[in-house]
């Protein structure tokens, strides 16, 4: 993605995609790094070609996984998925050694198993020996750029090996799955640069004398950055595969209560803290579309939401934070056999899958602002849905209607315009967050939803309540 500053306005302009395809073997999952790292630098000759003059570049992913290094350097394959199923006696291996109050009170990161934490405990002895260095996937990316290993405090706060009121590894942590901070990155903040390309990248991509910034490394923490909120008593929804869900706040909440509803502190742009909740999200509807794909139908995302427009509201509920709707074989007939379990009707027809998914996430999108208001005491007054989602106007319309305040969405690109903003605040360019926030704002259109059939809404609630044993 190019973004470019120039009067005030950002404007940002794909360049190239290419495919993110794991690798299954049995039962395990990986990335595959190396297409990864191809597909990256064929973007780069793309935008070399160009022949403009570009000030920096820096890579973005999605949290949790880390890269083993080896003493000469190279990639130690495999890089494990973290909806590897290995996690599940990763879990187990931890909690032997430290409870997970103990956790949480290290790293105020919320239990969930997919966590960096759980997939290190499962590496064997013989490959953590052998590793010089573990460094977290967006900033591994980094370092195959400029060769210069950090790990960025955005990032590395979604492994469940960080404290955020120490702001350093958590030895306690890493001790108790037998690993040495030595063998992790020297931390960084947003916004470092970290050196120029590697002679070999901009040989090959004619790609040189460009800087490689550390931005928010982490691609909510790029997506927080962008979301055009001024003033107070706002949260956001990150809103794509997963939704991450919360408010900015100046410190770390770590408390019981804060454990207990399960919540997240994760590290913003200037030491801001991310306290949010990371829920699944059109993860089910996308599941959807494949489960329908393999067996020969394909429905593209304007066809399945206006058959789930259409369809009878509240026909049928599920709680999108069962387990069992985090890697179903069947996301189809995952759903189904919930609704049987909990004598509801099953839905039978797309458009009745795909409003039970968008409806039950709405309501779960309504659950987790009330928490985020009793963990922070202050009442939200707007919610700001960025990223792919953001583009999903029934759900937006729902997601209005469930928590009873104003709905604003857009930009859809959030991640990308964050990463962008960040390397302009480090460039000079842009003086501080709250001008790069104003400046998305007057470059990119938001929409607005009000919310409506509020009695109806708070009705499903309460039947979601029970549902869900509330």
């Amino acid at each position: 993605m190019l973004g470019t500053l120039e009067g005030g306005r950002l404007t940002l302009e794909e360049i190239h995609r290419f495919p993110n395809i794991p690798i299954k073997e049995g039962n395990s999952i990986y990335w595959n790094v190396p297409s990864l790292f191809s597909g990256i630098k064929d973007g780069l000759k793309k935008a070399a070609g160009r022949n403009i003059e570009i000030k920096s570049l820096s890579c973005d992913s999605w949290g949790l996984d880390c890269v083993l290094f080896d003493e000469n350097d190279e990639l130690m394959e495999p890089v494990f998925h973290y909806r590897d199923p290995r996690t599940t006696e990763g879990v187990n291996r931890v909690f032997e050694r430290l409870p997970w109050k103990e956790v949480f009170a290290e790293t105020g990161i919320q239990f969930i198993p997919i966590n960096a934490l759980y997939h290190l405990a499962m590496e064997t002895p013989e490959r953590l020996n052998a590793a010089k260095l573990i460094i977290t996937i967006g900033d591994a990316f980094n370092y195959f750029l400029c060769g210069v290993p950090r790990s960025e405090i955005s990032m590395a706060s979604t492994t469940q090996l960080y404290n955020p009121t120490t702001k350093s590894w958590s030895a306690k942590v890493l001790e108790a799955i037998d690993l040495s901070p030595d063998k992790f990155p020297e931390l960084v903040e947003p916004g470092t640069k970290l050196a120029t390309i590697k002679a070999d990248v901009a040989e090959e991509t004619g790609l040189a004398n460009v800087d490689v910034v550390a931005s928010c490394t982490h691609d909510t923490g790029s997506a927080v950055a962008a979301v055009p909120a001024s003033g107070d008593n706002w949260a956001y929804l990150s809103s794509g595969t997963w939704s991450l869900m919360g408010v900015e706040l100046d410190e770390p909440l770590v408390n019981d209560q804060c454990r207990e509803l399960n919540f997240t502190n994760e590290i913003g742009y200037g030491n801001t803290v991310r306290l949010l909740k990371n829920i699944i999200g059109l993860w089910l509807v996308q599941e959807c579309r494949r489960n329908w794909a393999a067996e020969g139908t394909e429905y593209d995302y304007g066809q399945i939401t206006a058959m789930a427009s259409a369809a009878e509201p509240f026909r049928s509920l599920i709680n999108p934070d069962d387990d069992r709707f985090l890697a179903p074989s069947s996301m189809v007939e995952a759903i189904a056999n919930y609704c049987r379990e909990t004598d509801q009707l099953v839905p039978e027809t797309p458009g009745q899958f795909i409003r039970c998914c968008l409806e039950s996430l709405a309501l779960l999108y309504r659950r987790t602002a009330q928490r985020v208001e009793k963990l922070t005491q202050v009442k939200i007054d707007r919610l700001h849905i960025v990223g792919g989602g953001s583009k999903n106007e029934l759900l937006n319309q729902f997601t209005a209607n469930a928590i009873g305040i104003e709905v604003i969405t857009g930009p859809t690109e959030a991640t990308a315009l964050g990463n962008i903003l960040v390397q302009a605040i480090t460039a000079g360019e842009i003086n501080s967050l709250e001008s790069g926030r104003k400046i998305i704002a007057d470059s990119f259109d938001v929409k607005t939803f009000a919310p409506t059939d509020t009695d109806a809404w708070i009705a499903a609630y309460a039947r979601f309540g029970n549902l869900i044993g509330e």
